[in-house]
């Protein structure tokens, strides 16, 4: 059964600024609805992230000054959100929503929350648009848990995934892979365990070659029984912070090769949507249903 975490508190209010790129966590889940891709009873709602299980990911004073709104105004602007109650809660939403859809990806093969991705939440502060790491949180939780022995990130937002990669930097059960904008967000880049930097410009041929090569040596190397996945569509030519040229198609043949592969191997993989920055906002809604529509015809 297709689970996909989708929460009101995804669509929380913002200033006019930051209203757009937000529209896409409300037109997602109608569009799948209305082409029939998806059921009602496939959308479930996550609660919000317990505070004792964000520990294991965030550091107690971060997480204090965060939940208290006690955060100076540089780390606000590092952040680029006006910090909020309502703000905070809907990063404990998509926590746990990941976390939900990694146990749902090990019963049923794969799972995909409508949000998440917030890849640039280190462990003691947040920055571009993330306040807690949902993957990191998920990954952590899966260990603590033995529920899983060894975790493999697939970071392809056009960003690099720098507060994954400083999170797990000296944990060798957690493999993180980011295939990104070379010169791109963020300009200080921490290290992975693979970074694939990517010129601009980069288009499909190269982008999936690259793409095809590493996966299969990174899986072989680390023998992963669990993959996180953040789809990031900030990939696409029309993306205006992006800055590389994938189609539509180029897209859609990334994710049809991530899926395959870890059905092939039969290792389960949790979905986050990541980022998403076109101009018109329909061309980032069906870049990211296509991720869905992919998952579906692969795994079901």
């Amino acid at each position: 059964m297709f689970k996909i975490a989708f929460s009101p508190l995804y669509q929380h209010p913002l200033p006019d600024g930051h209203r757009f790129p937000m529209l896409k966590y409300e037109l997602i889940p109608k569009q799948l609805l209305h082409q029939g891709n998806i059921q009602e009873s496939d959308l479930f709602e996550p609660s919000l992230a317990q505070t004792e299980d964000i520990l294991h990911t965030h550091t107690e004073e971060y997480v204090n000054q965060l939940f208290q709104l006690k955060l100076d105004n540089t780390h606000i602007r590092r952040i680029g959100f006006p910090l909020s109650k309502e703000l905070v809660e809907r990063e404990k939403c998509l926590l746990q929503g990941t976390l939900d859809c990694a146990n749902f990806a090990l019963q049923d093969g794969v799972s995909m929350n409508i949000a998440g991705g917030t890849h640039h939440a280190f462990a003691n502060r947040g920055e571009g648009f993330c306040l807690l790491n949902d993957m990191a949180f998920a990954a952590n939780m899966l260990l603590v848990q033995q529920k899983v022995k060894r975790i493999l990130i697939v970071d392809l937002d056009v960003h690099q995934g720098n507060g994954t990669a400083s999170i797990f930097k000296n944990n060798e059960a957690v493999f993180t892979m980011s295939m990104h904008g070379g010169d791109n967000y963020p300009f200080h880049k921490e290290q992975s365990n693979l970074d694939i930097p990517l010129q601009a410009g980069t288009n499909d041929d190269t982008y999936l070659q690259l793409l095809y090569r590493h996966l299969n040596e990174v899986i072989e190397q680390h023998q992963p029984n669990f993959i996180f996945y953040l789809c990031g569509v900030d990939v696409l030519a029309s993306d205006k912070l992006g800055k590389l040229n994938l189609s539509l198609q180029g897209c859609k043949l990334r994710d049809e090769f991530v899926f395959k592969t870890a059905k092939a191997l039969q290792i389960p993989v949790a979905c986050a949507m990541g980022g998403g920055y076109s101009p018109k906002i329909s061309d980032i809604v069906d870049a990211h249903c296509q991720t869905f529509k992919v998952a579906q015809n692969i795994f079901f």
